[in-house]
């Protein structure tokens, strides 16, 4: 039977899919492979990662005869894909079977924080619906424009749905692309011209603090901040104090730089809405997105070609 490792926090579904096929090894509780006790660490041929596992080089060296890394989640900044293809270990991951609901929740989080849902629960649950019923007056997203950073397959997905509610589109990517919204070369600029900023970026270092102070004054006071892609594309502290001092309306924020720990500064302002890092999680999206995880393990340890390799293994 094949022996794999699974990173800390794998979901119980995903599991349940591996047990009996696959002999499991847990690094739950270690830093890496290494200092798991008994672990067959030359018979391990397969890792089980998912977005938020840290996967490095170093890992990696732990299992001299690692041949595949599959990733439950589209996104595995935090795994070194650039080390797995030079080690010529196969990785793979799980697009398409989450864009959907990833671009829902971002569009949930966008109406929760301008309508103030937030707030407004509070009022009916408090009681204090009585002593002002005419109460305040949310923002309407439309007609005006919702810009989105990186228009990959999420970022897509949500700009047809803000379209549907009636919202004017415009992108920033690092490429200009051929689709029918207002492109803007940076996201100072886009953020200048939104008011809703929406993230569908990847994480990583290229994106580390893309959103900075810099962004959310250009954003201003009448803008709407939402993170739906990667905490760390958010420089947190100064989006906490642009928060505070009401440099911009809102935010609505389904990940965070140091998960789960979410700074307690966020905790009683009430012009953010959170989740926590619930962008896919349905019971029927996990269900594909673990069944395509499974499916790239068996199709590599059965000579076929994966279903969906990362770009880093297409070059």
């Amino acid at each position: 039977m094949i022996k794999l490792l699974l990173a800390p926090d794998i979901q119980p579904e995903m599991r349940a899919l591996l047990q009996g096929k696959y002999e499991l090894f847990d690094l739950e509780g270690y830093d890496r492979p290494s200092q798991v006790p008994g672990l067959p660490a030359p018979e391990i041929r397969g890792v089980v990662t998912r977005g938020e596992s840290i996967f490095t080089d170093e890992m990696m060296a732990d299992l001299p005869n690692l041949e595949m890394i599959s990733n439950f989640g589209v996104g595995y900044d935090k795994v070194d894909a650039v080390a797995a293809k030079t080690r010529g270990v196969m990785m793979t991951h799980t697009p398409d079977v989450l864009t959907d609901e990833t671009a829902n929740t971002s569009l949930l989080l966008t109406l929760a924080i301008t309508r103030q849902l937030r707030v407004q629960d509070m009022v009916v649950r408090s009681g204090k619906w009585p002593e002002n019923p005419a109460g305040t007056l949310a923002t309407s997203i439309v007609g005006e424009t919702v810009g989105i950073v990186g228009l990959g397959r999420i970022g897509k997905a949500l700009a047809k749905r803000m379209e549907a509610c009636g919202a004017e589109v415009a992108y920033t990517d690092p490429f200009e692309q051929d689709v029918p919204y207002t492109y803007y070369p940076d996201v100072v600029s886009l953020a200048k011209a939104s008011r809703v900023l929406a993230l569908a970026c990847m994480g990583g270092e290229k994106t580390r603090h893309l959103v900075n102070a810099e962004v959310l004054d250009a954003l201003g006071p009448d803008g709407f901040l939402v993170n739906g892609a990667r905490g760390s594309v958010v420089d947190e502290p100064a989006l906490i104090e642009a928060l505070r001092e009401k440099r911009i309306a809102g935010a609505g924020l389904d990940v965070f730089e140091n998960e789960p720990h979410v700074p307690e500064a966020f905790w009683s302002l009430d012009n953010v809405v959170m989740m926590p890092h619930r962008g896919s999680a349905t019971v029927e999206t996990r269900r594909r997105m673990g069944q395509l995880c499974f499916d790239n393990l068996e199709a590599f340890f059965s000579g076929k070609p994966v279903l969906t390799p990362v770009p880093e293994m297409k070059g």
